[in-house]
């Protein structure tokens, strides 16, 4: 089948048309790895896979960490018979980029809906590389030198802004990480690295770094930096995570909303 690419916007997002034997070949692995660099979020419809050739399609596009849910696939959702860890999982309607935390965060993910919400539940991506090339050139050489201190705790008080006490100890335990404002890839390109677990700019006053980190955000998020994908029945979703935010709509707890989660395991370091 013919392998087609179609920008879905100018900035961001782009629909690969093909069929499953095509992909599960990895014929054009080079060619969607490529566009996902370029556009940041790799839209397929009417695939209609299931777990096996989820994986087998992730595999020729890197390799997947072995504590990737079950053979591969993880499953999202905030029904917390289906997910031990839904509660954590609602920290996942604020804009984020995962595995911040990690030496190496993920390179990206395939998602693809098995129930869908009623009604909610789209997901939302912002290009952080479109959203850094496009900062005036004086704002960049300010921004190219800060850091950022990340930590699981940041991220939670989205969620819970009243936390108790034991919760705060509890999310206090997982390390923090002091990472760049902005990411230099091995590529020579730059992204902006935000999102939910950024919790403080280092060296300036926290006024300062409340500011600034909602004044990128906001910059990061305007509407022609952002897909929001509308799921339907069969479709498969891919997403570069090293220079893309991402968050999900909110959605009714008990929807029965269902996502299979497949992540590509980082390349790149995050120094």
């Amino acid at each position: 089948m013919a392998f087609e690419v179609v920008d879905l916007s100018p900035r961001i997002a782009s629909e690969i048309k093909t069929d499953v034997a095509t992909l599960v070949s990895g014929r054009h692995a080079r060619d969607i790895r490529d566009t996902l660099e370029r556009r940041g979020v790799v839209v397929f419809r009417n695939l209609n896979i299931d777990d096996t050739q989820q994986v087998a399609i992730a595999r020729t596009l890197g390799n997947i960490p072995d504590n990737e849910g079950e053979e591969g696939i993880y499953k999202i959702s905030l029904d917390g018979s289906v997910n031990a860890n839904a509660d954590y999982l609602k920290g996942s309607l604020m804009w984020h980029a995962d595995g911040s935390l990690q030496k190496y965060p993920n390179l990206g993910a395939l998602l693809r809906p098995i129930t869908l919400s009623a009604e909610g539940g789209q997901t939302e991506f912002a290009n952080t590389y479109a959203a850094y090339d496009d900062l005036p050139d004086q704002e960049k050489a300010e921004y190219d030198t800060l850091r950022v201190t990340h930590s699981a705790e940041a991220s939670q008080y989205y969620v819970r802004p009243e936390m108790r006490y034991e919760e705060v100890c509890h999310w206090q335990k997982v390390p923090v990480k002091d990472c760049p404002l902005v990411w230099q890839h091995q590529s020579g390109r730059r992204s902006l690295l935000l999102g939910s677990t950024a919790d403080y700019v280092r060296g300036v006053t926290i006024e300062q770094s409340r500011a600034l980190l909602a004044k990128l955000r906001d910059w990061a998020t305007q509407p022609h930096y952002v897909y929001r994908h509308d799921w339907q029945p069969g479709d498969l979703l891919i997403w570069d995570n090293t220079g893309t935010m991402h968050r999900v709509l909110p959605y009714r707890e008990d929807s029965g909303r269902l996502m299979h989660r497949t992540i590509l395991a980082g390349e790149e370091p995050l120094n």
